[in-house]
């Protein structure tokens, strides 16, 4: 008989009334009654089932083989040499020094998300309710300084910062190779190294991370770029060179992992964002470290968005994507590396094209009624 362990990576709370535990990892809740947290305290090193039944004499061996059962079926006790506790024993170890703040990052992972036809839907209901939030947050009767008028924008880094905007239209056409290297240099390539008293070289590069440690890699799955065969790249940005990790045509397998997004399967290339989270853990012991690797993907992907509008490509971000998916097509084992976020850039359709399809789009009949969209 294999000996049992409880989970290392539950969280129990009350809700309605019931008690539920989960497996943040496997993502299974279960509802269940207070006495069964008196089995899995028993389970807190590898045990037995046996064993615990003739401890908790309380009940009949059976109910407790029974009980066990059906923990070990929900993932709340783990078999010795399993798939599912060796699993478990890696997140206990990588993330040792941020739990349980760890469970929001894997909770979070494969949420499901609504399409533009299902918010059409869902946002009358959220108005019925309540009004949204003010766009605007003031301070009425406080003294106010009037500001200067911003400078106008002549120069190329206001006229880059206010032409951003998210794609999801684009012309077709292949982005070049050269246009590729220069959008990954600038925002995934090291700029320079720094020497630290306590942690010798460092990178400084052109977002900012905690520390200088840079947990962010790069893996881009190229479609339409010239001289570029389709596939699945890393970005190894010490020798400015793209390693090939799988090649073949990527259309289908992105639409699969970014929820159906057609904008994301007509993109040229599209950018993985993950982060090697032990490179800020080394240093950063505190959870609180977690919130800092979030913040710096939404600043490597601004950066991201800038350099592309500066190279007259076509960019947008989106976090609509199935986590698992991705990181089994990149070979990461979503516990030390996981996704985080993904971005993309096709060429921009021009003012024409986007004229030239809306005068071919079919016409409502004379006399006739538009129908509203569903």
């Amino acid at each position: 008989m294999p000996r049992l362990r409880r989970a290392r990576t539950l969280q129990v709370h009350w809700q309605a009334g019931d008690l539920i535990i989960e497996n943040f990892v496997s993502r299974v809740a279960v509802s269940a009654a207070p006495v069964t947290l008196t089995v899995l305290s028993a389970f807190d090193d590898w045990r037995k089932g046996t064993e615990v039944a003739s401890e908790l004499q309380q009940w009949s061996r059976a109910s407790v083989a029974r009980a066990v059962r059906d923990l070990v079926a929900h993932s709340l006790l783990v078999v010795e040499g399993s798939a599912a506790a060796r699993l478990d024993e890696e997140v206990a170890t990588t993330w040792k020094h941020w739990r349980p703040a760890a469970s929001f990052h894997f909770a979070t992972k494969d949420a499901p998300f609504a399409s533009p036809r299902q918010w059409s839907r869902i946002a009358p209901r959220f108005l019925a309710e309540s009004p949204q939030p003010a766009l605007v947050k003031k301070y009425p009767g406080r003294p106010a300084t009037a500001l200067p008028v911003p400078e106008v924008p002549t120069g190329e880094f206001l006229q880059v910062l206010l032409a951003r905007k998210t794609h999801r239209e684009f012309s077709g056409e292949a982005m070049s190779l050269e246009s590729l290297a220069t959008l990954l240099r600038y925002t995934w390539g090291a700029v320079e190294t720094v020497h630290s008293p306590n942690f010798g070289t460092l990178l400084r590069k052109t977002s900012p991370s905690g520390g200088a440690r840079h947990p962010a890699e790069v893996y881009v799955a190229a479609l339409k770029v010239d001289g570029l065969a389709q596939g699945i790249y890393h970005y190894n940005h010490q020798d400015h060179v793209l390693e090939r990790l799988h090649q073949g045509p990527m259309r289908e397998v992105l639409l699969r992992q970014a929820l159906g997004q057609q904008h994301v399967g007509n993109a040229c290339a599209v950018c993985y964002m993950t982060a090697l989270f032990p490179r800020t853990m080394y240093k950063y012991r505190a959870p609180r470290a977690y919130r800092v690797v979030s913040l710096e993907t939404g600043h490597l992907a601004q950066t991201f968005c800038l350099v592309a509008t500066w190279l007259g490509l076509a960019p947008f971000t989106t976090a609509a994507i199935v986590d698992t998916d991705i990181e089994r097509a990149l070979g990461i084992d979503g516990v030390n590396e996981t996704i985080l976020y993904v971005a993309g850039v096709g060429m921009p359709k021009t003012v024409t094209a986007r004229r030239r399809d809306a005068e071919s789009r079919p016409r409502a009949s004379a006399g006739r009624k538009r129908r509203p969209r569903p």
